[in-house]
């Protein structure tokens, strides 16, 4: 890289001990087809650009709360699912990247949590798969392309659940 003056060689800036190493690609887990290519993108990106893959798992809110001991119990049941379920992504990522994701777990509507985690995250671009059947690309997209646009200050990259690994090993090699 070259200054304006186009003679001077300009490095970049060098990292400090505080700063993450490269970009960082956020993958929301959940339950889908389409976020096995979505979390492919991600893992390959990250590893060609020296980045690192971010998992945000949202488990939903207990809706019963009768009795608190049930609720506190249920609550308990499904952050244990919720953790077994992101530690056996995490492998995967830690296998296709080469680096451990940074794994973040949250209890609330999954739309809501997601929009509050950008904006106090350090978050590069938002990785999300999309369905590619009839009912649309998901609720999430249809949200963060919508109503809830302005509130998204990274970049988003959207897979379509339909590619194949080649071809999205194809895309993460330019």
């Amino acid at each position: 890289m070259t200054s304006e003056d186009g003679e001077t060689p300009v490095t970049a800036p060098e990292a400090t001990p505080d700063a993450p190493l490269g970009r960082i690609f956020l993958v929301v887990i959940d339950d889908t087809e389409e976020l096995k290519p979505a979390l492919e993108y991600a893992c390959l990106r990250a590893k060609r650009s020296g980045g690192r893959v971010a998992l945000l798992y949202v488990i939903a809110p207990i809706e019963f709360e009768h009795f608190m001991f049930v609720g506190d119990v249920m609550r308990e049941d499904r952050r244990k699912e919720a953790e077994a379920l992101v530690q056996s992504y995490a492998d995967h990522v830690h296998q296709r990247s080469g680096r451990m994701p940074i794994i973040h777990l949250r209890e609330g509507d999954r739309r809501e949590e997601l929009l509050k985690f950008l904006e106090i995250e350090t978050i590069h671009v938002l990785v999300l798969g999309a369905d590619t059947g009839k009912g649309g690309p998901g609720p999430l997209i249809s949200s963060l392309m919508g109503k809830d646009l302005r509130r998204v200050h990274v970049p988003i990259t959207i897979i379509p659940g339909s590619l194949s690994p080649e071809e999205i090993t194809t895309l993460t090699l330019y």
